[in-house]
């Protein structure tokens, strides 16, 4: 027999390949997102984490505390945190204009019901002390004002520590005197 034909062989077309977008693996086998906010025992805005896959998947990503590290999404975070550090700076220039304001307010004058004696009815404590600053035009929240107990007595008070954020603090001089009654 002659030569046998031979037929060419087919070509098979490429096969298409699938490629999925793919979270970049870290160090340890889990998956590496940037977070777009501070996370509790993970991590701050803008540092890349490694977390688990179920964790990222289920959790950070869904809620919006992470996303994927893309080149565009670190550009977009890097504007983001720009935008953070100019409002913190304004917000520390603020706190210290509030500041210079309590330490030129040396002294808080605070009524409270008390008997003959000077004992208070009760006690004056951080919600009193930042209604009486909030009377002098000072935005001064019960959560900043910094006591190691409440006042139970009518008297003076030096260096009650006013702490504004941001490792501002201020000192202001409280005074509790015995509330004017009405008697006829």
């Amino acid at each position: 027999m002659a030569k046998a034909q031979q037929k060419p062989a087919l070509k098979q077309p490429a096969k298409k390949i699938r490629k999925r977008e793919q979270t970049p693996k870290g160090a340890n086998g889990g998956m590496q997102l940037i977070l777009t906010e501070d996370v509790l025992h993970l991590g701050k805005q803008g540092q890349v984490v490694e977390v688990k896959p179920g964790y990222g998947r289920n959790y950070l990503l869904p809620n919006g505390y992470a996303v994927m590290p893309s080149a565009h999404n670190l550009k977009l975070l890097e504007q983001h945190k720009i935008r953070v550090t100019k409002a913190k700076e304004a917000r520390v220039a603020d706190l210290k204009v509030l500041a210079d304001q309590v330490h030129r307010t040396a002294r808080v004058t605070v009524e409270a019901n008390a008997q003959e004696s000077g004992d208070l009815y009760g006690s004056v404590g951080p919600l009193e002390i930042s209604r009486a600053m909030k009377g002098k035009n000072l935005l001064v929240e019960p959560e900043m004002v910094r006591m190691e107990e409440p006042f139970r007595v009518c008297g003076i008070f030096p260096d009650v520590k006013i702490a504004l954020g941001y490792d501002i603090e201020a000192k202001i001089e409280v005074v509790v005197i015995p509330q004017a009654t009405g008697k006829k």
